[in-house]
């Protein structure tokens, strides 16, 4: 069976007739349909452009690391797999980190997350990185207030010595609404499709909101630097969100230039000083 695919679909909204048949019989509504459209359009057009910046990352030898760090249920994981969608997975990898190990606890906090950071002609994505300590962590009493401070007092030096190494970093924070992030996991609970992404401190993500958002605002404010700062993403809306992450990893690579439209929304993206 043919596939059903993003040409088939313009095709339809280009046919009034096709298209007045399907609202008629109830199977789309125009408004709905059209805006999925183009949000699809767009997203096509973006991830295509994501291979190009890895073409272009590969013939420069570039390092690309770019850290995923948000409010449970705000998106992390869906973003990145829209992002690398198109690009060739073997120059590319995504880190997810279990639970530092006995061994990990013995380590210097970074060395764990070292080990991963990208090679020359790679691109990295960290879905949530060595800042879980700066949140999670000191939330639910994983670490003491001693390392907490170290960390903070070292977390900037380590990525300006990254950055002065070469790599191109770029961090991203996904909020969510307490509202919407209510909604999500409650249809992660109901959904067998979706029960395996509910862990135990999801369940605590809104009992613990205020102190979820006193830490991340510190962490905002003390860790976003002028090399390094923090790109801020409203992910109420999951789409317009995915949206505004590629765009700005598009343009935030020195050298790349994109024949896209890469302005960002500003009601949705904010970059930290």
């Amino acid at each position: 069976m043919a596939e059903f695919d993003l040409e088939d679909l313009d095709n339809i909204s280009k046919s009034q007739e096709v298209l007045d048949l399907l609202i008629q019989k109830g199977i789309i509504k125009e408004k709905k349909f059209l805006e999925q459209l183009k949000y699809e359009k767009e997203l096509d057009e973006l991830q295509s452009e994501m291979l190009h910046l890895q073409e272009f990352i590969i013939r420069n030898q570039k390092r690309l690391l770019i850290i995923y760090e948000g409010r449970d249920a705000a998106g992390k994981g869906g973003t990145i797999s829209r992002t690398i969608a198109k690009i060739n997975p073997k120059k590319y990898k995504v880190i997810a980190l279990p639970k530092p190990t006995e061994i990990n606890l013995k380590e210097w906090y970074f060395q764990r997350y070292i080990d991963h950071l990208p090679i020359q002609e790679e691109i990295a994505f960290f879905d949530r990185s060595w800042y879980n300590r700066a949140v999670v962590e000191p939330v639910f009493g994983f670490c003491t207030e001693e390392q907490y401070q170290s960390f903070m007092n070292q977390v900037n030096r380590l990525e300006e010595l990254l950055i002065d190494d070469g790599i191109i970093l770029i961090k991203f924070f996904l909020n969510i609404s307490k509202e919407e992030q209510k909604d999500r996991l409650d249809e992660r609970k109901e959904d067998p499709l979706k029960q395996w992404k509910v862990g135990g401190l999801d369940q605590q993500a809104q009992e613990k909101w205020e102190v979820y958002t006193l830490y991340i605002d510190k962490m905002l404010q003390e860790t976003s630097t002028v090399k390094s700062p923090w790109i801020e993403i409203k992910t109420d809306d999951k789409k317009e969100a995915r949206l505004e992450t590629m765009k700005y990893i598009l343009k935030s690579v020195e050298g790349f230039e994109s024949k896209l439209d890469l302005e960002n929304d500003a009601e949705i993206l904010k970059v930290w000083r």
